[in-house]
């Protein structure tokens, strides 16, 4: 590799996919790249000669990448309310975000590997969505083959005990289509049927939106709580657009003039919504276009 130039665009994919699944976030994923090709340029200006441009640059950006997730780790300790990834809408235009699809980036997986240490959640992607071999993951992570074997086996323990299980894609999209019918309609005792007993309602604010602390539990529950959001949120013209997002069903919430205020995600099993995941951190939804004050519209005079 000569010109990183003439490498940048086939590369970076690569890099934002694995700088993405390691962080959750856009903002920091876009970051962990910028920042892994500049000491790529660097290491070419010094003369390194570079036989496996690929190799390299998942080296580089997992090693940034660790870097930054344990800097990281420090502020989601103090996160106010639940933390949830950054969304990624399936039909997103940007080049720099494709990222291939699949159980490992949907947001109710990415936030079971928060569970993961850097190290550990690395040597899990690297191995079982990357493919790697251990002797390249031992060199990219700096520790031995047998190591990376227990920390596998060790990530592998802690997602078995947590990790959701969704439907198949079309099943999904059969349960998706008569959830978001149950709420044009209106119908609270159809919507409530279509959740788990057990469902669950996140929401992230981060502290900057007025989002629900403390998740909402039980069907009939979430059912009354989403009515009331849908109530307030006709009462403020908000629009809720249908999408999909990192390979799930979803919603996108815009105001009247088409600024960005959430994204809600449906966890579907095979019989039931098991779980809804509402992004309405601002920070959080910056990638998606230009995004609304929630806190100044819930302020407006009824």
């Amino acid at each position: 590799m000569t010109d990183l130039a003439l490498e940048h665009d086939e590369l970076r994919p690569l890099m934002f996919s694995i700088a993405y699944r390691m962080l959750g976030s856009v903002s920091e994923a876009e970051d962990v790249v910028q920042d892994a090709f500049l000491r790529i340029h660097r290491s070419i200006t010094d003369g390194t000669a570079l036989d496996n441009p690929e190799a390299y640059a998942t080296t580089v950006t997992t090693r940034v990448a660790i870097d930054t997730l344990r800097s990281a780790r420090a502020r989601r300790e103090s996160y106010v309310g639940p933390w949830l990834p950054e969304p990624i809408l399936d039909d997103d235009a940007d080049p720099a975000h494709r990222i291939e699809l699949g159980e490992t980036v949907t947001a109710a997986f990415l936030v079971v590997l928060e569970k993961l240490s850097p190290v550990e959640r690395a040597v899990f992607l690297l191995r079982e969505v990357f493919a790697y071999d251990y002797a390249e993951i031992a060199a990219i992570v700096d520790k031995s083959e047998a190591n990376c074997r227990q920390l596998l086996v060790r990530a592998k323990r802690h997602l078995e005990a947590e990790q959701p299980q969704l439907a198949p894609a079309e099943r999904q999209d059969e349960l998706a289509n008569a959830f978001f019918a149950a709420i044009e309609r209106g119908e609270l005792e159809s919507l409530e049927q279509l959740l788990a007993e057990d469902a669950t309602f996140y929401g992230d604010g981060g502290g900057k939106a007025p989002a629900v602390r403390v998740p909402v539990t039980g069907s009939g529950a979430v059912a009354r709580f989403l009515f009331g959001l849908l109530r307030q949120g006709k009462r403020l013209d908000v629009r809720l657009d249908r999408t999909r997002a990192n390979g799930q069903p979803a919603m996108i919430l815009r105001t009247g003039d088409d600024l960005v205020l959430g994204v809600l995600t449906l966890d579907i099993g095979d019989d039931a919504v098991t779980a809804l995941r509402n992004q309405i951190n601002p920070d959080k939804l910056q990638h998606l276009g230009e995004v609304g004050d929630m806190i100044a519209l819930l302020s407006q005079p009824r």
